[in-house]
């Protein structure tokens, strides 16, 4: 696993699509889309609130991303195969207890686990549901969040079980966090650091080709490995790899 440590949630975005497009390799997913992965990564931001919390190297902005953290707040009226809101504030889709039917609002559980026992391990919430999710095309990659009380802040570490890091991790890191500041703020504590673990990093290369180019600044922030470069051939290093 490569540890990345950053001052900013933006630089721990462009960090994790150095990691992914230096160090990985080529695969073909199971549903023939192409990608480059690397091991695992683990990004710590030790005050996650700091700016830059968006990367100008990404092409989604602020405005894009606080829609997006108050979809995963507040819920939205989209119709998705999941959603994290849902499944993090109203988890147990399909299920039953007792003739009823499961509705769990974890992040009510975790921030009511915080509050009565300061030192707990046991303030966790999870997204997967097998009833559902064994026959989804589209599963959720977000698996689980832990929060922990320590030095009167809140911290949070997150595990996605596949991450797109070039597309996909920047509005993730700053939706949770979001929510690792309104679980805080019920419980009157600080904000502490974040952890955002990607079990299997990726980037959609082909199909994403035109962001990555803002993040690799035609090869002076980025060195891609060579298949990369060959798609691009928007510098001269595609014709030297």
């Amino acid at each position: 696993m490569r540890i990345i440590r950053a001052p900013t949630l933006a630089r721990a975005h462009e960090l994790a699509v150095r990691a992914v497009l230096e160090k990985g390799w080529v695969l073909e997913t199971e549903n023939g889309e192409v990608t480059v992965e690397c091991d695992e990564l683990a990004l710590e931001v030790a005050a996650p609130e700091s700016e830059p919390m968006v990367s100008p190297s990404s092409r989604f902005q602020k405005r894009f991303l606080d829609a997006y953290a108050r979809n995963l707040l507040e819920g939205s009226d989209a119709e998705f195969e999941y959603d994290y809101h849902r499944r993090l504030f109203d988890w147990g889709e399909r299920l039953t207890t007792e003739g009823g039917d499961v509705h769990i609002d974890q992040i009510d559980y975790v921030a009511e686990k915080l509050a009565r026992a300061p030192t707990t391990r046991r303030a966790v919430a999870i997204t997967w549901n097998p009833v559902v999710d064994e026959d989804l095309d589209d599963c959720p990659c977000l698996q689980l969040v832990q929060c922990l009380l320590r030095d009167g802040k809140v911290e949070m570490k997150v595990v996605f079980r596949s991450n797109d890091i070039l597309s996909a991790a920047g509005s993730n890191m700053y939706a949770l966090v979001h929510l690792q500041r309104a679980i805080a703020d019920r419980i009157g504590a600080g904000v502490g650091r974040y952890t955002h673990i990607a079990l299997v990093p990726h980037v959609y290369y082909l199909r994403d080709l035109d962001d990555i180019e803002p993040f690799c600044k035609l090869g002076t922030a980025i060195q891609p490995i060579a298949e990369v470069c060959r798609a691009c051939r928007r510098c001269q290093r595609a014709s030297r790899v």
